[in-house]
């Protein structure tokens, strides 16, 4: 089959995870001989990469489907396909659902798009949702930035929290080799990418799947030792990472994080609620004692840290008292950023079962709260940045007002500030803060860095 001209648009839903994922099966397509486009009524392959995290996501995918299922009537050669994770957890109901579909395909299946699209272009029907082993992928990712890029360092996840389904959807750990994950990011370098961050649903398991053991008996691989592997990798400037869980942060890794000078002082690291009872029906493993250590450990190395995390409010059985527990934890602890949820039961997972559901407005009214403390804490956080001068990598242009250029602190603050995208692209610089808000900063640029020789 010819697909020379031929152009796909992908819509993306939910974590850092599936966008990086995106920018992979991009990366196939194009080449593959596909061009992007912006209009997904343009296009001839149209791809859904979903979440099922939360509901509201998950009915969205429904709803843009139907209106492009009934396009599909009137332009049979439009091909159809739905990724990540509402794939996965339908599988071939979605078929049932949506018959106009041609593929169906797990996450896991993402660096095999170009082998199950051929198959569709055959004539078939496909869906792919069985477990496999995830193979190195030799695809470079269409990346969405210029200046940042996405670097997967584990896939899956075994734990087993009673409110979440990516072990589900995303299939066990199954953590990259440190050579590969090099490998991608010396690519990186070469073309310019001056950050990267390091995605794993469970980062901090990463390593646990590889063989070896050291003479102290820890794991030969942990992810305290990819940092220091990676670290000096040339052309990148900074690295972060995500998603942190508590129940395997060490003072190791954190350590680790105040020695290594790419390492930004910004931690992810949600603690989903602060009260035992519900933390223990959640099966998340820690207390909120312990997180609350781990965050004066970081604290006591890196004093200026950032912190941000995420919470749920409305679990099934959830008191009054036990969310204002989780108030307090965020009125002590101090967040500078915080994602906030609320309960929503999700297919196959324990929780959904449960006969003490909260209602709506129950739901809705902790939500309302806990936001509005969420917004004080970030703006009392902000008040530290102000006349500072800090280093900011610059991203894009500020899209409201076309005189500014804007990126992100090394605490990941967005920053906005005069000057031309064209000149400042990439490039590190010096900003002395002017304004402050709860989320974001304004200032004046000082001096453009030199990079770092490593």
């Amino acid at each position: 089959m010819t697909t020379s001209k031929r152009r796909y648009h992908i819509t993306t839903f939910g974590c850092q995870m599936n966008k990086a994922d995106s920018e992979r099966m991009a990366g196939i397509l194009e080449d593959m001989g596909f061009e992007f486009s912006e209009d997904p009524n343009n296009a001839d392959v149209i791809l859904y990469n979903t979440c099922t995290i939360r509901d509201n996501a998950e009915q969205k995918v429904y709803s843009y489907l139907g209106r492009q299922a009934k396009r599909k009537h009137e332009q049979p050669d439009l091909t159809l396909v739905v990724a990540g994770c509402v794939a996965q957890q339908e599988g071939e109901a979605l078929l049932r659902r949506v018959p106009e579909l041609d593929l169906v395909m797990g996450p896991q299946h993402a660096n095999r798009l170009k082998d199950l699209l051929e198959s569709v272009f055959g004539g078939n029907q496909v869906v792919a949702t069985e477990p496999v082993h995830i193979m190195e992928d030799i695809t470079q990712p269409r990346r969405d930035s210029k200046v940042t890029a996405w670097v997967n360092v584990i896939y899956g996840c075994n734990e087993r929290c009673t409110y979440c389904v990516v072990p589900n959807v995303r299939g066990v750990e199954q953590s990259r080799t440190p050579e590969a994950i090099r490998a991608e990011m010396e690519e990186l370098g070469r073309q310019g990418y001056k950050e990267v961050t390091l995605l794993g649903q469970n980062i901090d398991a990463y390593g646990r799947d590889l063989p070896g053991v050291t003479p102290e008996g820890r794991h030969l691989h942990t992810f305290t030792d990819l940092l220091y592997y990676v670290h000096d990798v040339p052309g990148v400037e900074r690295l972060r990472f995500a998603t942190s869980h508590p129940r395997y942060f060490t003072e190791r890794l954190i350590q680790a994080c105040a020695e290594l000078p790419k390492v930004c002082e910004h931690f992810h690291i949600p603690f989903q609620s602060g009260d035992n009872d519900v933390l223990k029906a959640m099966s998340r493993g820690y207390t909120h004692e312990k997180y609350r250590r781990i965050i004066d450990t970081i604290r006591k190395y890196m004093p200026d840290a950032s912190i941000s995390a995420d919470a749920i409010v409305g679990f099934p059985g959830e008191t009054e008292a036990q969310f204002e527990n989780t108030l307090k934890l965020v009125e002590d602890i101090g967040f500078d950023q915080l994602n906030t949820a609320a309960y929503s039961p999700r297919p196959g997972t324990p929780a959904a079962l449960w006969s003490n559901q909260l209602s709506e407005e129950v739901k809705s009214d902790r939500l309302q709260r806990l936001n509005h403390l969420v917004a004080i804490k970030a703006a009392e956080r902000s008040q530290r940045y102000f006349g500072r001068i800090e280093e900011v990598l610059v991203e894009d242009q500020n899209p409201k007002d076309k005189t500014q250029v804007m990126g992100r602190t090394g605490g990941n603050r967005l920053t906005f500030f005069t000057g031309d995208i064209n000149e400042l692209k990439g490039q590190l610089v010096k900003v002395k803060i002017t304004e402050i808000r709860a989320f974001s900063l304004t200032g004046e640029p000082i001096e453009v860095r030199q990079a770092l020789t490593v």
